[in-house]
């Protein structure tokens, strides 16, 4: 019998490359078709995804509500291609999903989820100019998966990190780190690189932990050590 590590590989893998060949994430019945299983099957081995941190589903329904980087339902960062388009989490995932899309793309957000739009012309997941904008992340990532949703929503662009602590007091919210736009794109390009491989794996806690050292973010901001699990 397939264990459920290789099971979760099998069905991670069918769900972003559905989303990748068609802008669109394969329905349950779609995956039970592909996977020659009994919807049952698909709807228990989901969970065991998102018992990992693999997929984000439903509160109420074992279906995919996010898959890293993609998002399932629209949110405040589109990512517009020549033929097909995608939603995602946050910035941070845009610029993953661009990553496995590759070509030129443009991704849509808004400056601190505010009122000034942006456009990020992005090349093979690399922005072209926006050479000064930068990331906020407001909650560190050893607190991400407490509230998921929350995180991604507070990973935001902006014009500069002086406009971080005015709208962090404006709005109540917690004030985290600036990355510069172009070190996340590198980010996401070592932390989503291989997510559309039959060989993806969901990173142990160490292998995060030297994702962010190798893209340069060192800060206690950054620190997994006391972390337990996947991430």
């Amino acid at each position: 019998m397939e264990n459920h590590s290789a099971a979760a590989t099998r069905l991670h893998y069918e769900l972003i490359r559905g989303l990748i060949d068609t802008g669109l994430c394969p329905t349950n019945a779609d995956l039970a078709r592909r996977l020659n299983l009994p919807v049952q099957a698909i709807e228990d081995q989901l969970r065991a995804l998102a018992a990992i941190h693999g997929v984000v589903l439903h509160p109420h329904a074992p279906a995919p509500w996010v898959i890293h980087p993609f998002s399932v339902t629209p949110t405040l960062n589109w990512i517009e291609g020549p033929t097909h388009s995608w939603w995602a989490p946050c910035i941070w995932c845009a610029l993953g999903v661009a990553v496995l899309i590759g070509g030129d793309l443009r991704i849509h957000s808004r400056y601190g989820a505010e009122g000034e739009s942006v456009t990020i012309p992005v090349t093979n997941g690399r922005p072209i100019g926006s050479e000064s904008l930068v990331v906020h992340f407001a909650i560190p990532p050893a607190c991400a998966w407490d509230n998921v949703h929350q995180h991604c929503a507070m990973v935001l662009p902006f014009h500069s990190a002086d406009e971080i602590p005015p709208w962090c007091d404006r709005h109540g919210l917690p004030q985290g780190q600036a990355v510069p736009l172009h070190q996340v794109a590198e980010l996401a390009t070592f932390w989503y690189g291989s997510h559309a491989s039959p060989d993806w794996h969901k990173w142990t806690i160490p292998e995060a932990q030297a994702i962010f050292h190798r893209a340069g973010l060192t800060s206690a901001f950054w620190d997994l050590e006391n972390k337990g699990g996947r991430f």
